[in-house]
């Protein structure tokens, strides 16, 4: 019994003065844009090379979706490729939310199109016209005679807001519009379909599909940073206040001259 005793003290004593090195490591959740989903994960990835004790935890579903969990308080990022309304603004102050905006890149929205279209040009009155369902051939553009499959983000998503304001000028979509929820999602809907008309950001282009050039503007980082390419816009990350510990490093980081060659790897416009 005493040699029991002995040997309950010892293991108290241990639990109680032993070092413990195993630390949980501090965990950085980010909702929202799929526009800025692929810096955010890049940049999530080289970050956490130099930073292991710290995790970030990503999801997409839109800009909505992001602001929507911030005012929540259920992330601790929100990407936006579009700046918080009023009405959101609003809604987050009232539940204690102190929306902070931080641009971290610049993207120009692309119309796109099967690469066997031959059209390589549309204005911003023809794309307008386009997807309020006005011009419904591609004849009527220069293309085939064969009718347009018009392809549009949802109503969450900061890219379709961007859209809705330089393109259709507050005009609705076209009701036999074939909504996505992500620009992935356009990309792999207008590669299998020859008569299919998209948009997506920048970063998002590849050889699965044709970017068009808008009034023989092609968009690039320099007609972007111009203003010159005509759908251009910021990419946010908002917080709750100024950012503290992990997040502030996170974001720090993104900014930083590291970061900003990683925005531009992914295809993405630096903000320098």
């Amino acid at each position: 019994m005493h040699r029991i005793l002995k040997y309950v003290a010892a293991t108290l004593v241990a639990l109680f003065f032993t070092p413990v090195f195993a630390v949980a490591a501090e965990t950085v959740v980010i909702k929202g844009s799929t526009t800025v989903l692929p810096i955010a994960q890049a940049a999530a990835e080289a970050f956490m090379k130099k930073r292991p004790d710290i995790n970030i935890s990503l999801s997409g579903g839109g800009s909505g979706d992001g602001i929507k969990a911030l005012i929540d308080k259920s992330t601790d990022i929100a990407n936006s490729s579009r700046d918080m309304k009023p009405e959101e603004v609003k809604l987050a102050r009232e539940r204690g939310v102190d929306p902070v905006a931080h641009r971290v890149a610049i993207d120009a929205i692309v119309p796109i199109v099967h690469p066997a279209n031959p059209i390589t040009d549309l204005t911003i009155e023809q794309l307008s016209l386009i997807y309020q369902g006005k011009i419904t051939n591609w004849k009527e553009v220069g293309g085939a005679d064969k009718k347009i499959v018009v392809i549009s983000r949802d109503t969450s998503s900061g890219t379709y807001e961007t859209w809705e304001q330089k393109v259709l000028h507050k005009a609705k979509v076209t009701p036999r519009a074939q909504l996505q929820a992500s620009n992935g999602a356009i990309v792999q809907a207008v590669s299998k379909n020859k008569y299919a008309v998209g948009y997506i950001g920048i970063g998002y282009l590849n050889k699965a599909v044709k970017g068009l050039k808008i009034a023989g503007v092609q968009a690039s980082a320099q007609t972007a940073l111009s203003g010159q390419y005509p759908i251009a816009r910021p990419l946010f990350m908002f917080t709750n206040g100024q950012p503290k510990g992990a997040t502030a490093e996170y974001i720090k980081f993104l900014l930083s001259p590291e970061g900003q060659k990683i925005v531009k790897k992914e295809g993405f416009v630096p903000l320098k």
